[in-house]
């Protein structure tokens, strides 16, 4: 258990490092920029309502989040009953994806959570913890003996990921200031998670300009479908092993 949480972590670090420079040595080396005729000048993540955060916007989010999770753990349940064994996260999309496409078509009047500024403050602060637990959880004395060969396999996949990035990924997605970006946000969950995507994502759009493609393309693909991907590989593997 050490062992992955350290490899985790350690990957949260590097893929934080990663996305960012990636980003702009594409860049510059094909002096790339956005362009406004591909889509708004607004970043991606800026709330369209910008209403002022009070406490009943923050509390309507919270509720509407917990709804998502309580929802998700009913349908991880149903999927356990099933004989599938989904992570619980995954059933946590699935359910605030479902609610999202269903409750503010049900109820149009209801004043939907959805792109505005009190979601943006609890995503950011989400994001947060999420990267200040993990790095507070690393402990490197428990695996101070393995520390030469996980470095060696860290290093190694970074530096794939890394090739991967430029030589693929920014040519299969079209090789345009687009693709930059989502080649730091693909740095940020094959190293590390989605949050870490997004996290490079938002520091390159802040410097460059937005991108709103990357916006919707990363955390789709990261922190869905790859997710689902994993849940069926990682179990094939189990089975195979045991």
């Amino acid at each position: 258990m050490e062992i992955a949480i350290a490899c985790a972590t350690l990957g949260l670090v590097l893929a934080s490092l990663m996305g960012g420079p990636v980003a702009r040595f594409l860049i510059r080396r094909h002096r790339l920029r956005f362009d406004p005729a591909s889509g708004p000048s607004e970043r991606a993540d800026t709330p369209a309502d910008q209403r002022p955060v009070d406490f009943f916007s923050l509390l309507r989010t919270l509720f509407w989040l917990n709804m998502s999770l309580a929802l998700g753990d009913v349908l991880h349940t149903a999927l356990q009953a099933m004989g599938s064994n989904l992570p619980q996260f995954v059933c946590a999309l699935f359910g605030a994806i479902l609610l999202t496409n269903t409750v503010p078509r049900l109820i149009p009047r209801l004043c939907w959570p959805a792109q505005t500024r009190s979601l943006s403050v609890v995503a950011e602060i989400s994001l947060g913890i999420f990267l200040t637990m993990s790095l507070m959880s690393l402990q490197l004395w428990t695996i101070a003996e393995l520390a030469g060969p996980i470095l060696m396999i860290l290093a190694a996949q970074f530096l794939v990921a890394v090739l991967f990035a430029v030589m693929v990924v920014f040519p299969a997605m079209g090789a345009n200031y687009d693709a930059a970006v989502i080649c730091s946000g693909f740095g940020g969950f094959a190293m590390g998670a989605t949050p870490t995507a997004m996290a490079n994502m938002a520091a390159v759009s802040h410097r460059y300009g937005p991108s709103p493609q990357a916006f919707i393309i990363v955390p789709l693909v990261s922190g869905f479908f790859v997710d689902i991907s994993n849940a069926v590989v990682i179990q094939r593997f189990l089975n195979w092993l045991g």
